[in-house]
Parts: C-alpha cells; sequence; structure tokens
C-alpha cells in the first residue's frame, strides 16, 4: 500500500459519512456523521458532526502495531497536547483513528480517546467506553492497535447512545 496520509483522511470520511467505498467497510448510513478535512486549519485532520456529537479526530496510519508519540523529534506529542488543550477548553473528546496498513481482513481502523477531564451525560458514557491513549513505562504517548476500539464498535456505540434500544 503506497498512499498517502490524506488517502486515508478520505477513507476515514467516507467511512464515518456513510458512502464507504474501497476500504471494504460497509457504509454507515444508518447514522451518518457530516466529516470535514480540516487538516492544516483546526490542527486536526477531521471533524466529525452530528446533532449529538462533535468529534475532532486526528489520523494515524502504520505498518507497525505501535505507534510512538516520541518519534519525529516529538512533534506527535507536542500535537497531542495542542490538541488536548483545545478540546479541554470546549468540552470535546478528541479521538485519534489509527490505521493498521496491510491489514487483508477485519476492520483496520482503531480508535482511542485523548487524555482530558470526565465528561457527564452521553461524552462522559463515551470517554468511559474508549481506550485511552496509553503511555510508556517512560511516560511518552503511545497507540496500539491492539487496545482499540474497532471502528465498527465505535459507530455502534455511538448509534447506541442517542437511539433507543429496538
Amino acid at each position: 500500500m503506497n498512499r498517502s496520509s490524506s488517502a486515508y483522511e478520505r477513507e476515514l470520511k467516507q467511512i464515518l459519512q456513510g458512502t464507504a467505498g474501497e476500504s471494504g467497510q460497509g457504509p454507515n448510513g444508518h447514522a451518518p456523521f457530516l466529516v470535514v478535512r480540516a487538516a492544516g486549519s483546526l490542527g486536526f485532520d477531521l471533524v466529525a458532526l452530528r446533532p449529538e456529537f462533535a468529534f475532532p479526530i486526528e489520523v494515524k496510519a502504520s505498518h507497525s502495531a505501535t505507534i510512538h508519540f516520541s518519534a519525529a523529534s516529538g512533534r506527535a506529542a507536542e500535537q497531542l497536547e495542542a490538541h488536548r488543550q483545545s478540546v479541554e477548553r470546549v468540552g470535546l473528546l478528541a479521538l485519534y483513528a489509527f490505521r493498521r496498513l496491510g491489514r487483508r481482513t477485519g476492520d483496520p481502523w482503531r480508535l482511542f480517546v485523548a487524555p482530558g477531564p470526565p465528561h457527564r451525560g452521553r461524552l462522559g458514557l463515551l470517554r468511559r467506553r474508549l481506550p485511552p491513549i496509553d503511555a510508556t513505562r517512560t511516560g511518552h504517548a503511545v497507540l496500539r492497535w491492539e487496545d482499540g476500539m474497532a471502528l465498527g464498535e465505535f459507530l455502534s456505540c455511538v448509534t447506541g447512545l442517542v437511539e433507543p434500544p429496538g
């Protein structure tokens, strides 16, 4: 797979807005989001919107099962802290979407929640269900793909929080 990171942003955007194609994932037509590519302007790659939720999303992709935020001169760690501060001011959850490259079966996407204060209501419930970005023994942030929540499970979670069962 030799695609740029913007290709993975577009892939996730299509899935979230219910127009998924090549990723092999079924469309999210039941509960679509309005998704805006925000790269360069807001510091996040995507912003997913529904009447009940607004999720700023940072998209990461790697062949490796682990992404270390301490790599690349610590730029990702600085970005994580900036994201945390941005969403804390307005009471949102910042999500990190990790696309595992080279996966031929199953859901290649995993989601994590960035550090932040506890929230009440639906955001609080969602924060408690989403796995947090982990830290190494030395305190550096890390994404471990196998610890993340599958994108399909996340979408079911969001739908379950806003629609009555049945």
